[in-house]
């Protein structure tokens, strides 16, 4: 039996939703990670400032302190870098939701449309079968006179 246009449609739509529900999962799952790098990243820099003010606390030489300062510096660029990762990987979660979001509604309407010509085939078939119904009744009916 050779598949209908909209079945042929309704199986591209699905396979490219099912796809990009995948991208949508990966790219949640690299937000997580990125997450993940950026709250590591600002726990060391906390351990560090803790080790900063301890070691001021006792005395620091003016070496220690600057070399400190520069290395809590550089942690906070990487932070603002990390920061502006975990910002860019929310943006691609946001577009990867509105294509996940756009590949569904299009197959929900496929789905839609295929049931909307399923019922009305049934009902055409319907009409059909109560018109044989009926013609045979009439017929059965003359032919008893």
């Amino acid at each position: 039996m050779q598949k209908s246009p909209i079945s042929t449609l309704i199986e591209l739509a699905e396979k490219n939703s099912d796809e990009a529900a995948k991208r949508l999962g990966k790219t949640i799952h690299a937000h997580e990670e990125t997450e993940k790098q950026l709250q590591l990243l600002l726990q060391y820099r906390d351990d560090y400032q803790q080790r900063f003010q301890d070691g001021a606390a006792k005395g620091l030489s003016a070496a220690q302190y600057g070399n400190f300062i520069s290395f809590i510096c550089k942690l906070d660029g990487a932070v603002d870098g990390q920061k502006q990762v975990v910002r860019d990987a929310e943006y691609k979660i946001t577009m990867a939701r509105t294509v996940w979001q756009e590949s569904e509604k299009k197959r929900l309407s496929y789905n839609t449309l295929h049931g909307r010509t399923q019922t009305a085939l049934q009902k055409k078939e319907a009409k059909r079968d109560q018109k044989n119904t009926d013609e045979h009744a009439a017929r059965s009916f003359f032919y008893k006179r």
